[in-house]
C-alpha cells in the first residue's frame, strides 16, 4: 500500500512537471510569435501609415495598436513568470496574478471607445481598475518587510 502510494506521487509529480514543461514551451512558441508579427506589422505598415495620419485621432489609433500589441506580449511574459513561479515553488503568487490581470485590463482600456460609452459602463471600467490596482497595492504592502 506505501510503495503503490509513492508510485502514484512519483508519477503525479513527473506528470505535473511535463505539463508546466511543456505550457512553458508553448507559451514561449506564442511570445515569439507575436513578437514576430508586431514587427512584421510595424515595418509593412510603417510607411503606409507615417504618410496618411494627417489628424490626431487617426494618430491616437496607430498608437493605440501599436501599445496594445506591446501589452499583449507583456502579458504573455507575465504568465510565463507565473508559470515559472509555480514550476519552482509550486504555489501561484496573488501578486503576479493581479499583474497579469491589470495589465489585461489595461490593454482593454488602452482600446476602449470611451466617446461612445455610457457612463455606467466607463464606471465598470473604473470599479475594476481601482480594485485591480487597490488589491495590488494590498498584497504588496502586507508583503513588504516591516522597518521595525
Amino acid at each position: 500500500m506505501q510503495v503503490e502510494k509513492k508510485i502514484t506521487a512519483k508519477i503525479t509529480f513527473w506528470f505535473e512537471q511535463s505539463i508546466l514543461v511543456a505550457a512553458q514551451i508553448l507559451l514561449m512558441a506564442v511570445i515569439l510569435a507575436m513578437v514576430i508579427q508586431l514587427w512584421i506589422m510595424f515595418s509593412s505598415d510603417i510607411l503606409e501609415r507615417v504618410s496618411s495620419i494627417d489628424t490626431v485621432p487617426e494618430l491616437m489609433k496607430s498608437v493605440q495598436t501599436a501599445f496594445s500589441g506591446v501589452l499583449l506580449i507583456i502579458l504573455g511574459l507575465e504568465l510565463m513568470e507565473t508559470l515559472r513561479v509555480y514550476f519552482r515553488s509550486h504555489r501561484v503568487r496573488l501578486e503576479t496574478i493581479l499583474a497579469v490581470a491589470i495589465i489585461a485590463v489595461g490593454r482593454h482600456v488602452i482600446n476602449l471607445d470611451v466617446e461612445h460609452m455610457s457612463g455606467s459602463a466607463l464606471m465598470g471600467v473604473a470599479a475594476v481598475v481601482l480594485s485591480l490596482t487597490g488589491g495590488y497595492f494590498l498584497v504588496r504592502f502586507k508583503s513588504a518587510p516591516s522597518a521595525d
